[in-house]
Formats: structure tokens, C-alpha cells, sequence
């Protein structure tokens, strides 16, 4: 997790993410270099752009609002609870797109 929350401290500051910049950091960091992971987080990362993943999943980046409990009904629950079923369902068909082109790496 530490390798893409590098990539991520990256993109802010507005740098290259690039395997120098991503060992720099992680160097940086404290944190023993993986320099197969690093290569692959560089690849599966460069066909993404990350402003638009971030701005796809605002649920996930923004604070969840507080709401009295009394206010909810086993109704609204209902429909929560799908809409949490598929974010799920698609961060996973995500993350499966993003492994095959990490297998690409591998042969």
C-alpha cells in the first residue's frame, strides 16, 4: 500500500511518477525498495489517469456525512446497501484490469 500511496504523494506534488521518483520517495520514507514492485506499479500505472479515477470515485476520497440514526429506515438501508454492493463490484473489475496488465509484465 505504501508503493501507491507514493505514487499518490507524486502526483499532487505534481512530479513524474516514474521508478526513480517512486524509489525516491519510498527511500525517502524508510521503507525497504521493492525494485519489481516499483516496476510494476510504474506500468500498470502509466496507461491510468489518476485525476479521472480520483474525480470516478468521489465516494471514496470524501468524508462520510454524519446523519442521526433515528432518521434512517430499514428502507433507505436497503438501497445503501446496493449502491455499497456496487462500488464494490466495480473496484474489483478495477482492480482485475489492472492485474491483467500487470500480467503483461510476466508473459
Amino acid at each position: 500500500m505504501e508503493y501507491i500511496y507514493a505514487a499518490m504523494l507524486l502526483h499532487k506534488a505534481g512530479k513524474q511518477i516514474n521508478e526513480e521518483n517512486l524509489t525516491q520517495v519510498l527511500t525517502a520514507a524508510g521503507i525497504n525498495v521493492d525494485a519489481v514492485r516499483v516496476k510494476a506499479l510504474v506500468a500498470s500505472l502509466a496507461e491510468v489517469n489518476i485525476d479521472e479515477v480520483i474525480k470516478s470515485a468521489p465516494a471514496l476520497m470524501a468524508a462520510p456525512v454524519a446523519a442521526p440514526a433515528a432518521t434512517t429506515s430499514a428502507t433507505e438501508a436497503k438501497p445503501k446497501e446496493e449502491e455499497k454492493k456496487k462500488k464494490e463490484e466495480e473496484e474489483k473489475a478495477r482492480e482485475e484490469a489492472a492485474l491483467e496488465g500487470l500480467g503483461a509484465l510476466f508473459g
